[in-house]
């Protein structure tokens, strides 16, 4: 599967769910006259910073990988494209407040920009979802290793967002979208991930992290990492019982089996369940990950990015690519990663 499927619906999930944020279900149904089926990308295409922050986390996963030549990426090639790419999001004149930026990620690239090293700038008690919303292309570079997709993501979230929970569930989600790019299928995912999650939760990448772990009140390394991965298995184990549910209608919010989506692990939770509801179809998974009562762009976005890695464009409208916003730019990057 290429890379395009994965990189525009997550663009295509963030812009659908940007004009049902902040709603509950209440007006959204309303506000649809009752059809929360129908919801799509809207005509201006326009897309939040979970868009804009994947693409510049992917550019900086691009330089990254250039920077090691023929070498595995490690933390040396991987540091300064990564704050540079923060930067460059921070100082974006296209990164206002109608994208509603994540407060963590402005505070944390404010500290960057004072130059402050990214271990200071980080914020160790935040496990919001901008540390996964943001990491769909690290889970498309299918030329990399299992540890060196871990360790970015893992980075990338511990430079804004170090709650041991905001690492495990930005990797995850990263081995959710390479696992369906792979082609595991969508029955098989949450047993794979499940999996994923035991074979991580006795580890710590030290080579990325360094001593991270001690900005907590966690003693070792390894209970700072397992604290997280245990809060994302429980998470994952809500979307197992929440696909038991009978009743699947327009008037029902999987945030109330899977989670808000505010915070890293509940975001990638109720992605997977919006999915899992509509594995053929990538429209109605967005949609349903979009008529939610949460965070719904970030929800929304990651739904998309899991429904595209399995399905590929050909899984939403093709009318949808002639009006998202950074069409080019996103074109460019899945190029690149494929």
């Amino acid at each position: 599967m290429s890379a395009a499927g994965s990189i525009f619906g997550l663009a295509y999930g963030d812009a659908t769910g940007a004009h049902t944020e902040f709603m509950d279900l209440k007006r959204i149904l309303k506000a649809t006259r009752g059809r929360p089926q129908l919801l799509g990308v809207p005509r201006d295409g326009l897309v939040t910073d979970d868009t804009q922050m994947g693409m510049y986390v992917g550019e900086a996963l691009l330089q990254t990988v250039e920077n090691a030549g023929a070498d595995e990426i490690n933390y040396d090639a991987a540091e300064r494209p990564l704050v540079d790419a923060f930067l460059d999001w921070y100082y974006d004149p296209d990164n206002n407040y109608t994208r509603a930026p994540g407060g963590t990620c402005l505070k944390a690239c404010g500290r960057l920009a004072k130059h402050a090293p990214w271990w200071e700038a980080t914020d160790p008690k935040s496990k919001g979802c901008g540390a996964n919303m943001r990491v769909t292309m690290v889970g498309l570079a299918n030329g990399l290793t299992q540890a060196e997709r871990s360790g970015f993501a893992q980075l990338q979230s511990a430079m804004t967002h170090a709650h041991p929970t905001a690492l495990a569930a930005a990797d995850a989600t990263q081995q959710a979208v390479w696992l369906l790019n792979n082609g595991t299928h969508p029955d098989d995912l949450l047993d794979a991930l499940l999996d994923y999650v035991d074979q991580m939760a006795g580890t710590y990448p030290t080579e990325w992290l360094g001593e991270l772990y001690t900005w907590t009140n966690d003693h070792t390394e390894l209970t700072y990492a397992r604290r997280g991965w245990l809060e994302v298995q429980a998470r994952l184990l809500d979307v197992v019982n929440a696909m038991y549910q009978p009743v699947y209608k327009g008037s029902f919010d999987p945030c109330k089996l899977t989670g808000a989506g505010w915070t890293a692990e509940t975001c990638l939770s109720t992605a997977l369940h919006c999915f899992l509801l509509y594995p053929k179809n990538g429209q109605l998974a967005i949609a349903r990950a979009a008529a939610t009562s949460g965070d719904s762009d970030s929800i929304a976005a990651i739904t998309g990015a899991l429904a595209g890695a399995w399905l590929g464009e050909d899984g939403f409208p093709s009318h949808w690519a002639d009006r998202i916003e950074y069409a080019p730019r996103l074109r460019k990057l899945a190029d690149a990663l494929s």
